[in-house]
């Protein structure tokens, strides 16, 4: 049993009221590319997976996510510093993304986003050529006659 601590209460309290993000809260996540992909990792604890929304508009990714906390008929509450939240995060993907092709995957709170790079944007080696004449060197081989050799 948890034993009841006034000044934690009441710093929990104090910033409860003066917490001015009422609106949706930002996930922290991380972004690095792995070959053809970009890798985005979102921290979701606690949230379902049916609240979780993915959309590309044009070239804007957008995740947004709800944690909603259960309650009880008749719970008496010792503390409760969990809240129920919005997240929102948008992202600008830029040029040289597949957009068709993102997938997304969430476990253990861990929203995972595959976001592959275009065909397009990909490197690739461009051949060289040369419109100058390129001196031609033919060989005949003649089995009757000796031929001269340059020294």
């Amino acid at each position: 049993m948890a034993q009841y601590d006034p000044f934690r209460e009441l710093d929990r309290l104090a910033s409860s009221l003066l917490d001015t993000r009422r609106g949706p809260r930002r996930m922290p996540m991380d972004l690095y590319r792995d070959g053809d992909h970009y890798v985005l990792t979102a921290d979701m604890p606690g949230i379902d997976p049916g609240s979780v929304d993915i959309d590309v508009d044009g070239q804007l990714l957008t995740i947004r996510a709800e944690r909603t906390l259960a309650t009880g008929d008749g719970v008496k509450w010792i503390t409760r510093e969990r809240e129920a939240a919005s997240f929102l995060r948008q992202l600008n993907l830029g040029q040289g993304i597949d957009t068709e092709r993102i997938t997304a995957n969430y476990t253990n709170g861990v929203l995972s986003v595959m976001i592959p790079v275009s065909e397009k944007a990909k490197p690739r080696k461009i051949e060289v050529t040369s419109d100058a004449e390129q001196p031609t060197i033919t060989a005949h081989e003649n089995r009757d006659e000796p031929q001269p050799v340059e020294q």
